[in-house]
């Protein structure tokens, strides 16, 4: 959705959107565009996952990119000779003939430079998960909605077709009430970090990649794609595809902000993150729907019941995934297929007639979002509650703690300790 318009507004518009008809604002743009032109786009971060992003939007006029590592920003370059090249992407901002900005950064930067955006008066497309901390994240939904911006979150798989199939199996009571949630990765950040200091390359700026983090000596495997090891980058397996698979558990059950969190895992390293994470969240009751408890696996820890229920041969094929446990059935869904269960149980079920609208693409929604303001599905109101409630389960992880969490007033209420972790310091000249 367009940032002007809430979750519940997007569900009123679904019978129109289901019929091919955007509802939206007008574009908020600085020069007006038709449907049909071409919006103007700087793209920060050029290599590895904002090479995808390039991807999605290069259908458009490219006109500026911003890389740290002057080898990746060169490679892009050639691909987009007209384009002005930048180190840092806050001269990037600076360029006045821009529409709207791609950020894809390390995890650490993300809130910075989303939030240099919206304050320029642009859209943003914003990879996962959103921001860093839960500080952060709150800032930026406060600003997207001051501004009425265009925003998107970088959870692409929100924009295919099987998760909206799994949403009308859910939403039409396939399964009854669903209290229970299970969302499993099997992706480890297990290989140890290194701890060597080295010389930086030369065509590497690493005083601009450290960004809002706090100094120190440069190491190799901090960047381009080992940074998720330490927690001033990123969040581990559950930073990184967190929002990819409990997005659909969100969006199926119209879930907002939990009430309570715990985790548990290995020995809470102070720099790094573990090679194995489970976390609970809880969640109120919302309107006619029940309470849930949605519980994250990854390191290879799978929920009791998928493997209760599933074969050895059946559980090869369910790696990542979300489990609904209802009071008539499950639902288990990845991003390519969904299975009712027990089998047997569901032999001649006959699924409700698709009526959730075919996105017309992940990025496409974002830029026609920009020219006439029309909605977009993972605006920062609804992806920024999904980011949070992630980084909300690091939180009771590195604390130790089960929280009791404030969703409206964004505080931990039952120990002070834990609310450190909520934000950080910025080193000067980077704050949000």
């Amino acid at each position: 959705m367009s940032s002007n318009l809430s979750r519940r507004s997007f569900i009123k518009t679904s019978s129109l959107t289901a019929a091919g008809v955007w509802v939206g604002t007008s574009s908020v743009l600085a020069r007006k565009l038709s449907a049909n032109d071409k919006l103007n786009i700087g793209v920060i971060g050029t290599a590895n996952r904002a090479a995808a992003n390039i991807s999605g939007v290069k259908g458009e006029n490219i006109v500026a990119l911003c890389d740290v590592d002057e080898t990746f920003l060169a490679n892009a370059g050639q691909k987009f000779p007209a384009a002005k090249t930048y180190t840092d992407f806050r001269r990037l901002i600076d360029q006045k003939d821009i529409d709207a900005i791609v950020v894809s950064t390390p995890d650490h930067t993300h809130a910075v430079g989303a939030m240099a955006v919206l304050k320029s008066g642009r859209p943003v497309y914003c990879e996962k998960p959103l921001a860093h901390t839960v500080k952060e994240v709150r800032a930026l939904i406060a600003k997207a909605n001051e501004t009425k911006l265009p925003t998107q979150m970088g959870t692409q798989i929100h924009a295919g077709k099987n998760y909206r199939r799994a949403v009308e199996l859910v939403e039409s009571g396939a399964i009854g009430p669903v209290k229970e949630v299970h969302v499993w990765c099997e992706r480890s950040v297990i290989a140890p970090p290194r701890y060597e200091t080295a010389t930086v390359p030369k065509t590497f700026h690493y005083d601009l990649w450290l960004g809002p983090a706090a100094e120190r000596a440069y190491r190799p495997d901090y960047a381009p794609r080992n940074w998720r090891h330490w927690w001033d980058f990123g969040g581990g397996t559950l930073g990184d595809m967190g929002c990819h698979y409990i997005d659909l558990a969100f969006w199926a059950l119209k879930l907002r902000l939990p009430t309570n969190i715990e985790a548990e895992g290995p020995k809470v390293h102070p720099q790094n993150t573990p090679a194995w994470l489970i976390v609970k969240w809880d969640f109120p009751q919302r309107g006619d729907l029940p309470a849930v408890r949605l519980t994250w696996y990854d390191g290879g820890r799978r929920p009791a019941a998928l493997k209760e229920t599933l074969s050895e041969e059946q559980l090869k094929h369910w790696k990542d995934g979300v489990l609904f446990v209802g009071a008539k059935g499950m639902l288990a869904a990845d991003y390519h297929k969904h299975l009712l269960l027990p089998e047997k149980t569901f032999a001649d079920f006959q699924p409700p007639k698709p009526y959730i609208a075919d996105s017309i693409g992940h990025h496409e929604e974002w830029i026609r979002a920009c020219k006439t303001g029309s909605p977009t599905t993972c605006n920062f109101d609804y992806s920024g509650p999904l980011a949070e409630t992630v980084l909300l389960g690091i939180v009771a992880y590195r604390s130790g703690k089960k929280l009791e969490f404030n969703g409206a007033t964004g505080q931990i209420i039952n120990t002070t300790a834990a609310n450190q972790y909520l934000t950080r310091e910025y080193r000067k000249g980077w704050n949000i």
